[in-house]
């Protein structure tokens, strides 16, 4: 990716971006938050660095080993907000859709927009339960990138509802340690996740 519209149209980039301004300063931490694989996240962190959107920090560890930490730039952070706000917009404009029925203009909406869904999700941007009623109004299956954000996705920033999709019991448990599959037991009502924001 060498141009900045390439980047632009890129919601995999504005994940691994949104992680490291969120505190991930491990590729491994992001790959893990992000539900990407290692080595795309390695790839669109090199593809970040040379758009000066990151900065790598290099330490020595005790053993002499080299220890890389990631961190947002002020130009990286500039970019992401904005990409956010719009984003918010297009969120609200679909949960307006949705509430008014129209599945016809709901349909066209979500088909030019579709790619940015998981960042959407991501980035606490649309309700995981949301979203699930959207496909299930539409008669939509999940794509792959939606699918692995809606199941067992944890928002370091606070917790954006992922808890309550009842699916963090299988593939999100080794990630947080306490989602147990408790978080069907209230699922009619509210977001009371009783203690499993653990961080």
């Amino acid at each position: 990716m060498s141009s900045g519209r390439d980047f632009n149209e890129s919601p995999k980039h504005f994940m691994v971006l949104d992680a490291i301004a969120r505190g991930m300063k491990k590729v491994d931490s992001i790959a893990k938050v992000t539900k990407l694989s290692k080595d795309e996240v390695e790839l669109i962190v090199n593809d970040l660095r040379t758009q000066k959107l990151i900065n790598v920090n290099e330490k020595r560890g005790f053993f002499g080993n080299k220890k890389i930490e990631l961190y947002i730039s002020d130009t990286g952070s500039r970019i992401l907000e904005t990409k956010k706000e719009e984003l918010a917009y297009k969120s609200q404009r679909l949960q307006q859709l949705y509430q008014s029925g129209d599945r016809g203009q709901m349909q066209s909406y979500m088909d030019d927009n579709r790619m940015w869904m998981p960042m959407m999700l991501f980035s606490g941007l649309m309700s995981m339960v949301m979203f699930a009623g959207m496909m299930s109004f539409m008669g939509m299956a999940m794509n792959p990138g939606e699918s692995a954000q809606t199941e067992g996705q944890v928002d370091e920033s606070g917790g954006s509802g992922a808890e309550d999709t009842g699916a963090a019991s299988d593939s999100g448990a080794s990630d947080t340690g306490d989602t147990g599959g408790f978080s069907d037991m209230g699922a009619g009502g509210g977001m009371d996740t009783g203690g499993f924001d653990s961080f």
